[in-house]
């Protein structure tokens, strides 16, 4: 597909392309408050992450993890779902649910037969705590976790991206990043890294899914990652 150079980083980005965030989301909310459409409480919790990261970028907030961002948006949406009752630790737990998400099915299978021709790390915004708990619980084999924390900028900084070739001392072209998210691909690519788009339809629930065509830009377009890592030859 490409007459570039196989790369020897593949990044990860890590909410929707490595782990299902919905239904794992869903099923904590229900678990804690039956009743709770678990579904919508995802979606709602999901629709702050963009405009509150914004917040960090833009210098209205200073530099803030994404466990705390996490809380700032899940204060904000408690009482739209009569949820105001909870106690401290109820909410606190809830709040870590974004560390508990299981990855899609494909994915350990996956990232261990790409690992054995590629160094395989995160490129998330999550923090380092939260990705560090979610692959020991998951049995995720990252060789490094490497987040928006270790930039100290959310994506799309061009500081993200560049920042994966400098920690590996490489040029940017033998990076990929794999996500299942065009916006985050584009701003990787204008930075000078090679893109692997993950189809993940079900993202957002069986009720919504997402058009996962391909996009030409893009160095690779798989189903999963198990069928990335035979394009790879892994």
């Amino acid at each position: 597909m490409s007459a570039l150079p196989a790369p020897q980083v593949l990044a990860f980005d890590v909410f929707g392309t490595v782990v299902d965030w919905h239904s794992g989301i869903a099923c904590e909310v229900r678990a804690l408050c039956p009743g709770v459409d678990g579904g919508a409480f995802a979606l709602a919790w999901r629709a702050g992450y963009q405009p509150t990261m914004q917040r960090v970028r833009s210098g209205e907030l200073g530099w803030t993890r994404l466990d705390e961002l996490h809380r700032l948006i899940l204060d904000s949406i408690l009482d739209d779902f009569g949820l105001a009752d909870l106690s401290e630790v109820q909410t606190q737990h809830l709040n870590k649910a974004w560390h508990r998400l299981d990855p899609w099915s494909d994915v350990v299978a996956g990232l261990q037969q790409l690992k054995t021709r590629h160094t395989i790390c995160t490129l998330s915004n999550g923090n380092i705590g939260l990705l560090t708990n979610m692959a020991k619980r998951a049995g995720l084999p990252w060789d490094c976790v490497l987040s928006a924390e270790v930039f100290r900028a959310y994506k799309p900084d061009p500081a993200t991206y560049l920042g994966v070739a400098r920690v590996f001392d490489l040029a940017p072209q033998q990076v990929m990043l794999v996500a299942a998210h065009h916006e985050d691909l584009a701003a990787a690519r204008a930075c000078g890294l090679q893109t692997a788009y993950i189809e993940r339809p079900f993202e957002f629930g069986r009720a919504q899914p997402k058009d996962v065509s391909p996009v030409a830009a893009n160095t690779r377009h798989a189903r999963d990652f198990l069928a990335l890592a035979d394009q790879l030859g892994c």
